[in-house]
């Protein structure tokens, strides 16, 4: 039985129309998309179950399908929701967009990690609608990503788009790499920060910035 669910030779019209949804080209990849679904067939053969059991039958379609929803943020530049911009000449004080949800994958396991992002900026002229920062964190968060490296590029952006006086970002995440496996310690989680332009010579801004998130 598992033979004939390996020997898959085609996708339904019905299924290519869910994961056009997400990704309108996607017929481009027709035997890669093949191979994959094989590919977990078979991972869930080694994991000790059966492919072919009710229940199972049509989880490696489910699998490819939540995983181009996933990283739906490589096909866009997150950096363009940021060039809506508005003037506001008199305003050079901070402003502070807290507990921004996120959801991403480690690039390490494909395990998710999950958390909020705090952002505080001192606008030079220019600032950008608020819910653009939700979108910012969004395009970036749904990639293969390290926690590092998505708290540096929400930073650059504003610093770059916005050409703001000066940035900081702030990232808390629980990771299910690290609480649901291998070591296990289900209680901790992990903070980064990047600064950029007057906050980094300005400790008195920083605290300032600390303590409101709090």
């Amino acid at each position: 039985m598992f033979n004939q669910v390996e020997s898959l030779k085609v996708i339904s019209d019905e299924q290519y129309k869910k994961l056009e949804v997400l990704k309108p080209d996607i017929k481009k990849n027709e035997q890669d998309l093949l191979n994959i679904m094989i590919g977990l067939r078979k991972l869930i053969r080694v994991c000790g179950d059966d492919p072919t059991r009710d229940g199972l039958e049509e989880t490696p379609f489910r699998v490819l399908k939540a995983y181009l929803e996933y990283t739906e943020g490589y096909r866009e530049d997150p950096r363009k929701h940021l060039e809506k911009e508005f003037d506001v000449d008199g305003h050079q004080e901070l402003v502070i967009v807290k507990d921004i949800e996120f959801n991403s994958l480690c690039e390490h396991h494909f395990a998710p990690f999950h958390g909020r992002v705090h952002i505080g900026y001192i606008p030079n002229k220019k600032i950008t609608g608020l819910s653009k920062f939700g979108r910012l964190v969004d395009g970036y968060s749904k990639r293969f990503q390290v926690q590092e490296r998505l708290t540096t590029q929400i930073a650059d952006a504003i610093d770059e788009v916005l050409q703001a006086q000066g940035v900081m970002v702030v990232v808390e995440a629980k990771h299910m790499c690290m609480c649901g496996r291998g070591i296990k310690k289900a209680t901790s989680s992990t903070t980064t920060s990047a600064i950029r332009g007057s906050f980094k010579d300005n400790a008195q801004l920083r605290n300032e910035f600390l303590s409101l998130i709090k």
